[in-house]
Formats: structure tokens, sequence, C-alpha cells
């Protein structure tokens, strides 16, 4: 089932509920990692969770919906404590990742040789991945392997993003490639054809009707944690239009100071000699539905990485 909508999977705007929010945020902990260090700072991680949960009512119903789907039984006060905990634990990480690179974390790799094998041709390739865990641990996977990563984003979400990790670390190279501008295929072609990595995250519509950096893209409902969900193509539409490999991506918090970041293949569009317009539909149905298979084992896997504090399954409309 395809359509073409500016909002979340039924609900409202992510770009206007949750990441204006995530701007004060995440100036707070920069301040707090900065000025006092990675333990003391998560201490005062508790009273700001606890603050969240009495005075965020949305995001306390939608981590709630989330977690009963994720879990299979009602979540607890503990369990939305620890969704919450989980979240501002890899936010604060992004600080000292970006400011140390591995340095200051246990960060653990698996399938890394899959990356090797999918830049073997020199041409780079896509990683596609969700709001899940760290991506942050992975750019500095990437960068300890001395491997070209960029990542794709919603233009508001880039200037976040960039602007308050460059402002702690001011030698980061974090190259951010924004989407839905004219020349933003062209930016991402150039990348891989330099042998780097192009990093999207495929579990939340486009901003306000904006369009993919490859123009066309589709939304598509797909049983997701029990409930039909509405999932765009964009990002896998823009590897199969570019003819690259695609690995699925992930950096999963385990707690304290760990993380297991891993790499695994999910569609290989490089060999995608074009010929029949349905069977290359097929392609990416088939690819499409292999991602949010993937996303749903880890979500039941690792309930409290997944972060989209929003009405994702669109019950608020429906109540």
């Amino acid at each position: 089932m395809a359509r073409n909508e500016s909002t979340t999977a039924g609900g409202a705007s992510w770009d206007a509920q949750h990441e204006r929010g995530n701007r004060m945020a995440l100036r707070v902990l920069v301040w707090i990692a900065v000025h006092l260090g990675r333990r003391a700072a998560r201490l005062l991680l508790h009273p700001i969770c606890l603050y969240f949960m009495l005075f965020a009512p949305a995001a306390r119903r939608h981590s709630q919906r989330y977690l009963r789907r994720a879990l299979g039984r009602e979540p607890g006060w503990a369990d939305r404590y620890r969704h919450l905990h989980a979240f501002a634990s890899v936010a604060l990480d992004r600080v000292f990742l970006a400011r140390g690179g591995l340095r200051d974390l246990d960060v653990r790799v698996h399938g890394g040789d899959e990356v090797y094998a999918a830049l073997a041709s020199g041409q780079g390739a896509f990683m596609i991945g969700a709001h899940f865990g760290s991506f942050e641990a992975l750019h500095a996977v990437g960068k300890g392997e001395k491997l070209q990563v960029a990542m794709v984003m919603y233009p508001d979400n880039a200037r976040i993003v960039q602007g308050v990790l460059q402002a702690v670390a001011p030698e980061l190279e974090l190259e951010i490639i924004a989407i839905g501008r004219p020349g933003s295929a062209l930016a991402i072609r150039d990348w891989l054809q330099r042998g780097g990595l192009v990093g999207m995250l495929g579990d939340r519509l486009p901003p306000g009707g904006t369009g993919g950096a490859g123009g066309r893209q589709d939304t598509h409902e797909l049983p997701f944690l029990g409930a039909p969900t509405v999932f765009s193509d964009g990002p896998l539409r823009l590897a199969q239009m570019l003819r690259r490999p695609l690995l699925f991506m992930v950096g999963i918090y385990r707690g304290g100071d760990r993380y297991d970041v891993h790499f695994e293949p999910l569609a290989d569009f490089s060999l995608d000699e074009g010929g029949d317009a349905a069977a290359r539909e097929q392609r990416l149905r088939r690819a499409q539905q292999d991602y949010v298979a993937r996303l749903e084992a880890l979500c039941r896997e690792a309930p409290y990485n997944w972060f989209n504090f929003y009405d994702f399954w669109g019950e608020d409309e429906r109540a």
C-alpha cells in the first residue's frame, strides 16, 4: 500500500514534536559532560529522567505504547524509566564519542568484514539503520578504521547534531549530507565514488513533505510489532538507483559503557542490472521487508534502545 505523507506513521510530525526538544536537551548534556566528566554526568541523568517521567506526558505515553508492543506485556514504571535512561545515556555518550572516539567506551564490532566486502569494488556502499542505539558509535568505529563515513539527514536535524557536537569538538570531522535539496543525490554519488560509506536512517517519514535525495519515494504499510505501520522506501530506493551494496547497521547500547556495533548485508543493488521494472520493484520491496523485520527483531532483543518518542502508530488520531 503506497502513500504520500508528511507526518510520522499516522501521527504528528516528528520534526516539529521531537527534534526541537532535542536541541536544549543536547546542550544541557554537553555542558554537564564537558565540565563534570562522564561518571558525574551519568549520576545527573537520574534526576533528568525523573523530570521527564513526571512532566513529559506525551513522551511517557508513546514510550509506554511502544514498550507494550516490544515487551509483549504491560510495561511498568521501571521499564519506562529504563527506556528514558537508555536514551539519555546514548545522548550523553555522543559527547565522548565526538571528543575522544572509542577511548572512553567499550565498543565491540560484529560483522566488520561485511563492510570491507561491500567496499571491495571501490565504489562505496550504503548503510541503513534506525533511531536505535547510537549512530555516533558507528561513526567512531568508521573513523577508527580509517573509513570515510557520511551521514545523510534532513536539514533541521543535521543542523542540531552538527552544531552541538562541533561546539564541543571543533576538530570533529562529521560529514553530513542534507537531503531534500537540489544536488543532494549528486553529493551522495560523489561521496560513494570516492569509496565512502553513506549512512541513512529508515524508520521515519520525510518531514513536511520533503522529498528524498533521489526524488521519488513511496510509503508502504508493513507489519511492525503487531500492527501495520508506514515506512518510507526512500533510503532503499536511493541505494538501488545508485546501484550500491546496502548494509544494515546498528550500535546497540548494552548499559554502562558498552556498545555492540553490528553490520549485516541487507541487499546488493550493485548486481541490479536493470531489466524489468516490476522485478526491480519486487527486489526493493523484499529489501524493505527484510529491513523492517530486522528492526522488529532488534526491538524485541534490546527494547530500550529504540528512540522514537512520538505517536509512531497514529494511536492518538484514532482515539
